[in-house]
Formats: C-alpha cells, structure tokens, sequence
C-alpha cells in the first residue's frame, strides 16, 4: 500500500518564522507516522497580486498552476498561518485565491480544494496563539473553497518562547495535540486515497 501524501505549507516567508518551524515539526511528525510528506514555501510560487481582470484576460499564471499541481498530488494538507489583523496572511490569501482559479477542462470551481482533507495551525507571538488566524482559514477553506477541514487544530501562543533548542514544543499538551492532529490527517487523508 503506497504511503498517504501529505502536504505541509508555511503560510509565511519572514525569516525566523514561528510557522515555518511548526510546519517543520509538523512534517517531522508526519514522517514519524510514515506519511510522504512534502514541505513548500510560497516563496517558491511567485504570485502576482489576485485580480479577476488579469485572471480572465491571460489566464492563471504559471507558478499557480504549479501549485495547484503539487496540492491535487497530495492527499492531506496541513497548513500554518500567523495571524495579521485578525486574519490569514495576504500572502496566503493571495496563493489559495489564484489556485482557486486553476481548472483542468470541466472541473467545477474549487475543485483543487475538494477529496483531500486540511488540517490547520498557527504558531504567534502574542497569547491568542493566532486563533482568530485559524478561524479565518477555516472559513476560507471550508465555505469558500468546499474543503474538508478537520476540527483539530494547533495553537502556538507565546510562540517565541515555544520552541527548544531542537525546535520542538516546549508544551506538552500543544506538542501532543500536533500529534494528535498530525494522527487525524494522515488517517483521513488515507481514506481519500
């Protein structure tokens, strides 16, 4: 039986970034469960900012196909975002808008999004560990784009301080709680195949 594909995406590019290093957990994790996990960063997929008129004058841009390429490959996604006013990253934002646009001939809209299934973190600096964040992808994701989304989540506050010196959760409930999420996905994401 092949092993489940999971994908693991920071929804940040700042140096230093709290999500980035709790994507990376989370993918150490995944591997832990034998999952094939591939970790991204948008950095890799420069998108132009979402414009409807761009989108239907020349079509999705290249490093957008790319994307939605690497997401329909994998089963299960897991998805980190800070929090920036009381919501996702533009730069997340912008990714899962353009990729929404992606279609192979006849799929329906946000077909990219739908038979794999999401889970979700954030990891911030500030006591609310990004929960606002969280709640705002899963909207997007969920009654924007029709994905599943499983209700176990991980929230890193304080996130400066959350991390060892080997980068893991200092945390022992947020650390088995990312286990235990990481655990949910992969067994979903196994029924999707």
């Amino acid at each position: 039986m092949p092993l489940t594909k999971i994908l693991v995406m920071p929804g940040s590019l700042r140096t230093g970034s709290h999500n980035a290093r709790l994507a990376a957990l989370a993918a150490k994790e995944l591997a832990l469960l034998d999952a094939d996990v591939t970790r991204i960063s948008l950095e890799d997929y420069e998108l132009p900012l979402f414009d409807a008129d761009l989108a239907a004058a020349s079509g999705p841009p290249a490093a957008a196909v790319k994307l939605r390429q690497v997401l329909v490959a994998h089963r299960g996604v897991f998805i980190t975002s800070p929090e920036y006013s009381a919501s996702v990253t533009p730069l997340l934002k912008n990714a899962i808008d353009w990729v929404s646009r992606v279609r192979e001939r006849g799929e329906p809209s946000y077909a990219a999004f739908k038979g794999r299934v999401f889970a979700l973190g954030s990891a911030t600096g500030g006591g609310g560990g990004g929960i606002r964040s969280l709640m705002a992808l899963r909207q997007i994701l969920e009654l924007g784009c029709g994905a599943l989304v499983i209700p176990e989540q991980i929230s890193v506050p304080r996130a400066e301080l959350a991390f060892d010196d080997n980068d893991h959760l200092k945390d022992e409930a947020i650390a088995e709680a990312l286990r235990a999420a990481m655990r949910r996905l992969v067994e979903l994401a196994a029924m999707m195949n």
